[in-house]
């Protein structure tokens, strides 16, 4: 996912330190990889679930937050840098300047009980569609259960921007991108951005 857009803003931080929820990785570890963009055949098909907790594992997890640090990014899905595996990493504020870092493999979202589905309509962006952005309405609350790198359970939940980035990520992994959420004439509208812009890091030319 792609930070927010300059017209969107959080509310003002406290004066205190911003707090930090999870554990900055060490980014000695990782290379960068290019991104995958729109039309590359891994991102429109649903990842494969992982089976194996190995050191394979850990090493994607290790190249998907230095790609994504490297690309600029708030979050990032495997199949971005051409892995077809169901994890995604994330460091990403909410909505009231807290800092979420981490990461999370075979996520699934919960299901929300109707009387708790407010929707915040923002701008949204996608690192696999560089340079555009567009209104999107999701839910202003998510939360997502799947495992850590080493297969323990986890469950991560966020408000405002960070449960858009929650829902964006998982449905990267199920093979769809936010511009498949648009009008036509939106998602039109998206790419006629993209193809105005210059992507800011390196990305995987489709063939």
């Amino acid at each position: 996912m792609a930070e927010q857009h300059e017209h969107q803003t959080v509310t003002d931080s406290p004066a205190e330190p911003l707090r930090v929820v999870g554990e900055e990785p060490d980014t000695s570890r990782g290379t960068v990889q290019p991104i995958t963009v729109v039309g590359n055949p891994v991102l429109h098909r649903a990842c494969r679930t992982v089976t194996e907790f190995d050191s394979t594992l850990a090493e994607l997890v290790d190249d998907m937050f230095v790609s994504m640090y490297a690309a600029e990014g708030v979050g990032l899905a495997a199949n971005q840098i051409g892995v077809d595996a169901r994890v995604f990493v994330y460091d990403c504020p909410d909505d009231e300047g807290v800092r979420h870092i981490g990461h999370i493999v075979n996520p699934v979202l919960e299901e929300l009980h109707a009387s708790h589905r407010q929707l915040d309509e923002s701008p949204e962006g996608c690192l696999s569609v560089p340079g555009a952005y567009a209104d999107l309405a999701r839910p202003d609350y998510a939360a997502v259960i799947g495992s850590d790198k080493d297969g323990n359970k986890i469950r991560v939940e966020g408000s405002g921007f960070f449960a858009r980035c929650l829902q964006h990520e998982t449905d990267h992994l199920g093979g769809y991108l936010y511009i498949d959420r648009l009008s036509k004439r939106d998602r039109k509208d998206a790419l006629r951005q993209m193809a105005e812009s210059t992507p800011k890091y390196q990305t995987v030319p489709n063939d």
